[in-house]
């Protein structure tokens, strides 16, 4: 639901990058549910993967936002340079005040302001790294539920017997070690 959340409004704010990156998390957590229902280990397991990846992608997000290790919340790193938008709550966030400029070059579309600076009470990239925030925690969490769900599924593809069934103790038992086995077979009278 998180997901689908964000995605709404990197849609609202022209952001391609983390459009693709919540599209790509919105299939592969549809994946890691069906293979749940299906008890399919492999996609959980592919699951737990992009649960890495997009943890990685959302600590990259909130440094992008809070502007870490040289990056800025004005670059183009979002938007693949096709959108003057940065963020829809940088530009729509309640409670800013907002200074309107006119756009060069690509313009924005359908009447939309963009804005060049905003005073709030909340910054609006503090929103941004919150939601990423969240994102990680659940990420985090479905990594160590999809930990327990491939635990479970291969307990129980290892304890089938194929002589007894699902019975741990099997009316067919050999009591006697393969090396006597093996020593009786050679003291044969020939």
């Amino acid at each position: 639901v998180t997901a689908l959340e964000r995605q709404v409004f990197d849609f609202l704010g022209y952001q391609w990058a983390p459009i693709l990156a919540n599209f790509a998390h919105i299939v592969v957590v549809i994946l890691g549910l069906f293979g749940t229902i299906q008890y399919r280990p492999r996609y959980v397991v592919v699951y737990m993967v992009w649960a890495a990846i997009w943890v990685t992608w959302n600590i990259f997000i909130i440094c992008f936002y809070l502007e870490v290790g040289g990056l800025s919340q004005d670059s183009e790193l979002l938007t693949f340079s096709l959108s003057q938008h940065r963020s829809w709550w940088r530009e729509h966030w309640p409670g800013c005040l907002h200074e309107e400029v006119p756009a060069a070059g690509l313009g924005a579309p359908h009447g939309q302001a963009l804005v060049s600076g905003a005073i709030c009470a909340l910054e609006p990239s503090s929103v941004e790294a919150l939601h990423s925030g969240l994102q990680i925690l659940i990420a985090l969490l479905g990594f160590v539920c999809g930990c327990y769900v491939v635990s479970v599924f291969t307990e129980e593809e290892d304890s089938f017997d194929f002589i007894g069934g699902f019975d741990p103790f099997p009316l067919y038992h050999v009591n006697e070690k393969p090396s006597s086995l093996l020593s009786k077979q050679a003291c044969l009278p020939a």
